[in-house]
């Protein structure tokens, strides 16, 4: 039996690099290519490669997501797990832009930045088509030509300093993009190996779900989003809060918020660690824990602006990507509904009501955030642990929901959780959610019933996983591996 999870290990490691290598192929003529590329490498390839694109694109994908659903379940050792990752996420380290089109947004705005344009007021289309970042800016979404940067003053800083290095040309750039999102993957991968030995995880199960999620692979390491960047510093910030270095890490997670906002998040729970290890009267305590973090945080976010140079803009443009409408937002799909019956029904303006129930949605979410941070602070839970259903709620409740967003949550569920409702509803979402984009980055209609039908798969597997256990057949439990037995983990260590 252990000799079967060794080769197992070894078997899922390589059906998920066959995987990853058939996505990034497929990705060189159906993934997000810019409009134009000066170097001749990301270009339409015709109607017969742009087929067979697809095919192996989708292809790999779903044995990439199998042989990752497997793995968890071969206990696999620490090392074994981290050569797997590098396995999986090399395939898509020179292909081009996978499932969306955010990163020529980046180049762009990095372009901006290092020319003097303000990037809080105007969008990609001030460039000289012609000049640096030309290429980047025509190759920007539609809706997105002309919306101010919703990104932080230090991410500007990271994305000024890419543009300078590579002049604006376009695949450098993008590529210069790339390197930062591995090496937030590298920041997630030493923050969540130790957060879960703090909260006594596993520390390959953690980076089974929090690293080599093909949620993360496809969007952070393909699609070069920078919510990897913002999850790093996070987890990281949130781990030396932990270790009694609250200011070090407050810091961290104010360098996250300069990156997306919704990071702030980890402020209030990092606050609840100061307050529960100070000494001293119970008012001190908690005053400390409430403004300690959050003025910590605010003075780097403070530095960040005043050194990237843009002004203080950032704080008015938070809100723009709540003005697209998301099929995967609850509370948008809500408000839109019900705006649309009112305006045929009475004639009422939909926008409005669309607007209300979003700020409802929100409303709700700081609600239970607030739940949450509650009971790490009475000790009902502990708060890095709590941090992660908190991020949840944010996300199910927000305006505009991406699928990439799921990994806010999931990072931080899977270096403190074990089991748990949480825990499954993010693992098969990690699995179904791959398929609500195609690699062209648009979001198709088939995209939401694949993403239905794997669901559906998910839940049955892990349904029938437990009746097996209520059986006395354990076939989902993670077995430790005869190192022995294979030379793909032998002298592995855990």
């Amino acid at each position: 039996m252990r000799a079967l999870g060794a080769r197992s290990a070894g078997g899922c490691r390589r059906l998920g690099a066959t995987g990853a290598a058939a996505a990034a192929l497929g990705g060189w003529a159906v993934g997000t290519l810019p409009a134009h590329d000066p170097w001749g490498l990301w270009v339409p390839r015709g109607p017969a490669l742009t087929a067979a694109g697809y095919a192996a694109a989708y292809g790999g994908l779903t044995l990439l997501v199998v042989a990752w659903w497997l793995y968890g379940r071969t206990g696999a050792s620490v090392r074994h797990t981290l050569v797997t990752l590098v396995w999986w996420a090399a395939p898509f380290v020179l292909a081009p832009p996978l499932y969306s089109a955010d990163v020529y947004s980046y180049v762009s705005q990095g372009v901006m930045v290092m020319e003097g344009h303000d990037v809080y007021s105007a969008g990609p289309s001030v460039l000289d088509p012609g000049g640096p970042g030309g290429d980047a800016a025509a190759s920007v979404g539609g809706h997105w030509t002309d919306t101010p940067a919703p990104y932080g003053p230090f991410f500007l800083i990271l994305a000024r300093g890419v543009a300078g290095a590579t002049g604006g040309t376009l695949v450098p750039a993008v590529l210069g993009m790339r390197l930062i999102a591995l090496a937030s993957l590298v920041l997630i991968v030493w923050a969540l190996r130790d957060l879960a030995r703090e909260h006594g995880r596993d520390e390959s199960a953690a980076l089974w779900l929090g690293a080599l999620n093909p949620l993360l692979l496809i969007h952070v390491v393909g699609g070069i989003h920078n919510d990897g960047l913002m999850t790093g510093l996070m987890l990281a910030g949130a781990l030396l809060a932990l270790r009694g270095r609250w200011i070090s890490g407050s810091a961290l997670i104010g360098l996250a918020v300069m990156v997306k906002s919704p990071a702030a998040v980890a402020l209030l729970f990092v606050g609840v660690v100061v307050a529960r290890a100070a000494s001293g009267p119970t008012a001190r305590r908690v005053v400390k824990g409430l403004l300690g973090p959050g003025l910590v945080a605010g003075a780097v976010a403070a530095g960040a602006t005043v050194v990237c140079g843009t002004g203080f803009g950032w704080l008015g443009t938070q809100g723009v990507a709540g003005r697209i409408h998301t099929a995967l937002s609850l509370s948008s799909d809500l408000g839109l509904g019900l705006g649309e019956l009112l305006r045929l029904l009475a004639g009422f303006d939909p926008d409005p009501v669309r607007s209300a129930v979003q700020h409802l949605g929100l409303l709700v979410a700081l609600v239970l955030i607030g739940r949450l941070a509650w009971h790490a602070a009475t000790g009902r839970t502990e708060p890095v642990r709590a941090l992660g259903p908190a991020l949840l709620a944010l996300v199910a409740l927000s305006p505009m929901v991406q699928p990439w967003y799921l990994l806010w949550a999931t990072a931080v569920l899977a270096a403190t959780v074990s089991r748990g409702r949480a825990l499954d509803a993010v693992t098969v979402l990690s699995a179904a959610l791959v398929y609500e984009t195609q690699p062209s980055g648009s979001t198709p209609p088939y995209g939401f019933a694949l993403a239905a039908l794997a669901c559906a798969a998910c839940v049955l597997h892990l349904r029938r996983e437990r009746a097996a256990v209520t059986g006395g057949k354990v076939p989902g439990q993670r077995r430790p591996v005869d190192e022995a037995a294979s030379p793909d983990v032998r002298h592995a260590t855990r």
